[in-house]
């Protein structure tokens, strides 16, 4: 963390999960099997609350948190630590139904229907308003718990919006970034196609029905995006410090790096300085058919599982440097997800050697989503500490494989008594900017097409030293000079 301050994580590795416990407050003997297992498991921290603003303000206005202190004491008596979550990863209904310009917009102007999560407009002062204010009484409440050590700020941050108060904020950022329209049309090389831009006014952002060919503008639409997502986590963060709770902050942020991952088109970069620790969601395709490049002859570069524990070190890496010396494995799966073409259990020790190799590369946490399989919806195939059929509650041989493996990673994380995470140090550094991969990848080539194996290039220098045992960091290339003292730069 920036200033050092002193938490939990400092001298334990933290081990559990998303816990979400509103679906089951109608089944209090259930949340109290929760607590007695977690216990069992070795479970020392928990995230709460992430998508539970329609149980925290079911009316605007009217605020039901008895649930969470509840849920927060009962943990905090059994030793379990919470990162409490901001719910603004998923609005409630009657927000949209009574402020529809919450939800967000497509590039063609159509307005998006209620549903779904992540789909809020980072611009509508509606929606700034209603974040800070839960935000604010959450803090209020629970800022000073001793069970709560961490804000885990809203959930994994992403998508953009084609409103008009979007349009008009980036015409607006464009103007403070050029300062004339003649700088403007000299960067983004206006005069080929005549697309020259001769009222600010008339520039809208890229849209599958419109400018899809500008270069400069895409990449400013990008950097844009990102500018607005860093200025809205800005708004979340100082709505908890007016309440004058100072504990650090996170975000889990998505890869976009390998082969199930689109792109989060955000330049994370920019979110280090509101970071007092980095966290990341790791989701690798474990046990599948590898994945081959059309692009790169990679015969040199083992596929499937081999190749994945090559990537999953190199966002470790990533993740790490991010949060300047440490960062949170906040998701993976214990056993499945529940989105994969073929959706394939863990292997039998995998569980606990994927967490394993994440504290290797310097992470202070393994937490897994989730700790309960959900009742219904979405995600209710998705995996978990705890599945659907009670096997886990029972004694003897009918538990699962899954929550007994779950165990002995607990036990073994228990006995870790020296955290190396913030004394990581790497003998080499690899330089990797989103803002060069996007310039890369949006560029047109008739020779190579849309895809022009950026990251699979970036990926086959980082095993040629990681298949050697060879520690790096990842950095942007924007650090002071000091940073890269003594290291060997790719």
């Amino acid at each position: 963390m920036r200033d050092r301050k002193p938490w939990p994580a400092d001298d334990m590795i933290l081990f559990g999960g998303d816990y979400n416990p509103e679906q089951w407050l109608d089944r209090p003997d259930i949340l109290q099997e929760d607590l007695r297992l977690m216990q069992e498991a070795g479970v020392t921290a928990v995230s709460l609350g992430m998508f539970s603003w329609s149980s925290l303000e079911p009316e605007e206005g009217v605020f039901t948190f008895d649930w969470m202190e509840r849920v927060i004491d009962s943990l905090h008596r059994c030793g379990i630590f919470v990162f409490l979550a901001t719910p603004s990863g998923a609005r409630p209904r009657w927000m949209a139904r009574k402020y529809p310009e919450v939800l967000r917009v497509q590039p063609d102007g159509t307005r998006n229907l209620f549903g779904g999560r992540h789909n809020h407009c980072f611009s509508s002062p509606v929606y700034r308003e209603k974040t800070g204010i839960i935000n604010r009484e959450l803090a209020k409440r629970f800022g000073g718990h001793p069970g709560v050590i961490l804000w885990h700020i809203s959930n994994e941050y992403s998508g953009e919006c084609h409103c008009s108060l979007c349009r008009e904020n980036f015409r607006s950022w464009l103007k403070q970034r050029f300062e004339s329209l003649e700088e403007l049309n000299k960067a983004w090389w206006t005069s080929f196609w005549s697309h020259t831009v001769t009222d600010w006014s008339h520039i809208d952002p890229p849209a599958p029905h419109g400018e899809q060919s500008l270069h400069g503008l895409a990449l400013d639409w990008k950097r844009f995006v990102t500018h607005m997502t860093v200025d809205f986590m800005h708004h979340e963060v100082s709505a908890l410090r007016e309440a004058s709770s100072f504990l650090p902050v996170t975000t889990n942020m998505m890869p976009g790096c390998n082969e199930l991952y689109r792109d989060p088109g955000l330049d994370y970069w920019k979110f280090q300085d509101l970071l007092d620790i980095a966290s990341w969601d790791s989701y690798p395709a474990w046990h599948l058919p590898g994945y081959r490049s059309p692009y790169l002859e990679d015969s040199d570069v083992p596929p499937d599982d081999y190749r994945r524990a090559s990537e999953e070190a190199f966002h470790h890496d990533l993740f790490r440097c991010l949060g300047k010396g440490r960062f949170l494995l906040m998701e993976s799966t214990p056993s499945i997800v529940n989105w994969q073409l073929r959706s394939k259990i863990k292997k039998p020790g995998m569980i606990v050697l994927a967490g394993l190799h994440a504290v290797s590369h310097g992470s202070s946490s393994v937490q897994f989503f989730q700790w309960r399989k959900s009742r219904g919806s979405s995600e209710k195939f998705h995996g978990a500490f705890l599945g659907h059929d009670a096997a886990e509650a029972d004694a003897g041989p009918g538990r699962s494989r899954v929550f007994r493996e779950c165990c002995d990673l607990g036990r073994i994380l228990g006995d870790i008594k020296e955290v190396s995470s913030a004394a990581y140090a790497a003998e080499t550094a690899l330089l990797y900017s989103w803002e060069n991969r996007w310039a890369f990848e949006n560029a047109k080539d008739a020779v190579n097409g849309p895809a022009k194996g950026f990251f699979e290039t970036l990926k086959r220098h980082y095993y040629a030293l990681w298949a050697q045992g060879i520690s790096m960091d990842i950095l942007s290339g924007d650090e002071d000079a000091s940073v890269f003292a003594g290291k060997k730069l790719i």
